[in-house]
């Protein structure tokens, strides 16, 4: 694969993960349509695009996802929509990527990874960010929202750790995105008197599901092999920033000078803790 093609796939998955984050504020923002409604149609836009692309592409037989895979992935799915009805693109972004992060750095340490000094630093920069990011005051983002938020990075972290060595990894997102399917069901007929659906919202669900969400990991899991483990971490310190961007031009978001100041302690330091580890 040439510099350039890895180059452009890697550009547009990141594109796609920032764009999630945009779809789904949106949606809520409008509110053109209910959050368990939205995840819903996400996760069943999401696995049927998925399982044409296993088909047509007919991808290694290896893998087809787990039930307890699937129901972090759900997790994280539900609490990442429930968050942005309250919470604004790009603060909702920042605290999603520092919460997965966090949780894939603990698990490294809690599994007896060493440290360099350097990497100890950005961890507790990285920490002190996202929690000046969340303190109480005018310029906080809404706690309910922030806090479903971090439980949305949790569960995405669990399900990044769970995935490592299971198989072709875009027939394993195929599997747990079907498996999602009667849980988000399960959560729209429990929700059912709060349901509201209008073609935007329809839409735009389908486009995070299906766009963003199925083809976005398809092109990742494309250009990923042909990117440093260092690389490929280092680039995703990209999709906090691009949402951030596009809440500004598409939503019209105002970005406060709290959000201004913990965004780069929150990903500088999760950039120290990259590099610390790429040195050792």
């Amino acid at each position: 694969m040439s510099i350039a093609r890895i180059a452009v796939l890697t550009v547009l998955a990141m594109i796609a993960f920032a764009g999630n984050s945009l779809l789904c504020r949106a949606a809520l923002k409008a509110p053109a349509i209910d959050a368990a409604s939205f995840t819903t149609i996400r996760m069943v836009s999401g696995a049927l695009v998925l399982w044409l692309i296993v088909r047509l592409t007919r991808r290694s037989h290896s893998g087809d996802g787990n039930w307890r895979s699937a129901l972090a992935l759900f997790g994280y799915a539900a609490a990442f929509s429930f968050a942005y009805g309250s919470l604004p693109a790009a603060s909702g972004a920042l605290v999603l990527f520092g919460a997965v992060q966090l949780t894939m750095i603990g698990h490294g340490l809690w599994s007896g990874e060493r440290f360099q000094a350097v990497q100890v630093v950005g961890l507790l920069m990285a920490i002190a960010g996202l929690v000046s990011l969340l303190l109480p005051g005018l310029s906080a983002p809404p706690l309910a929202g922030a806090l479903l938020m971090v439980c949305a990075g949790l569960s995405w972290g669990v399900y990044s750790l769970r995935a490592k060595g299971q198989g072709d990894p875009t027939r394993v997102t195929a599997g747990n995105f079907l498996r999602t399917v009667p849980m988000a069901l399960a959560v729209s007929l429990v929700m059912h008197d709060q349901v509201s659906i209008s073609t935007a919202g329809f839409w735009w669900a389908v486009s995070s599901g299906a766009l963003a969400s199925a083809l976005g990991y398809a092109i990742w899991y494309t250009a990923l092999p042909a990117l440093k483990a260092t690389n490929a971490a280092v680039v995703q310190l990209s999709v906090p920033v691009i949402a951030a961007l596009g809440a500004v031009v598409f939503l019209d978001e105002q970005l406060s000078l709290r959000l201004w100041l913990a965004s780069p302690v929150i990903l500088g330091g999760i950039g120290l803790v990259i590099a610390g580890g790429r040195r050792a």
